[in-house]
C-alpha cells in the first residue's frame, strides 16, 4: 500500500523584519537576488526608523520579504525576494501588498521602486498591482541592465 500523502503545509505567516532577522533576510537575499547587500546593510536596513520590512515565514524559514523606505508621503520600495522554491506560489504578491498597505497606515500616498527591463515576472506583478513605468534608468545595475521606474498612487487602493 503506498504511503499516505505528507499533511499540507501551513499558510506562511506575516511579520514585521526586525534586527534580528538581518542573517535570515541576508541569507533569502543572496538566493533570491545574488546579494544585493552586506550583512552590515540588512542590520542598518532593519534598524533604522522609517524603513518598514516584512516577512514570510514558515515557522522558522524566511519565505518572502518585502522592504522600503518612507520619505515623506512616499514608499520607496528597495527590495521584493522570494525564495527560488517558493516563487510561483503568490507570497510576493502577498508581502508586497502588505508592505504597500503598512506605507499607506503610514502616511504615503504613492509607491515606487525600479525593477530590471528584463524581469518579466517582476514587471507583470507590478503591473497587476497597478505600478505603471515612469521612466528607465540606463545601465542602472551591477551587470548594465536599465531600470524600469515603477510607481503607483496607493490612495487608489490595490
Amino acid at each position: 500500500m503506498p504511503a499516505p500523502p505528507p499533511p499540507p503545509l501551513p499558510d506562511p505567516t506575516l511579520s514585521p523584519l526586525v534586527p534580528a532577522d538581518a542573517a535570515a533576510c541576508l541569507a533569502l537575499d543572496r538566493a533570491a537576488l545574488g546579494g544585493l547587500w552586506s550583512l552590515e546593510q540588512w542590520r542598518r536596513e532593519l534598524e533604522e526608523e522609517g524603513r518598514p520590512g516584512l516577512g514570510l515565514r514558515r515557522g522558522a524559514d524566511l519565505l518572502a520579504m518585502a522592504s522600503g523606505w518612507l520619505v515623506v508621503d512616499e514608499l520607496h520600495i528597495t527590495l521584493v525576494a522570494v525564495a527560488p522554491d517558493q516563487r510561483r506560489r503568490g507570497l510576493g504578491r502577498r508581502v508586497l501588498q502588505a508592505l504597500m498597505a503598512a506605507g499607506r497606515e503610514r502616511g504615503a500616498r504613492h509607491a515606487t521602486l525600479e525593477v530590471a527591463a528584463g524581469n518579466g515576472p517582476g514587471i507583470a506583478l507590478y503591473e497587476a498591482l497597478g505600478f505603471r513605468t515612469a521612466g528607465i534608468r540606463h545601465g542602472y545595475y551591477r551587470n548594465g541592465e536599465d531600470a524600469l521606474i515603477q510607481w503607483v498612487n496607493l490612495t487608489l487602493g490595490t
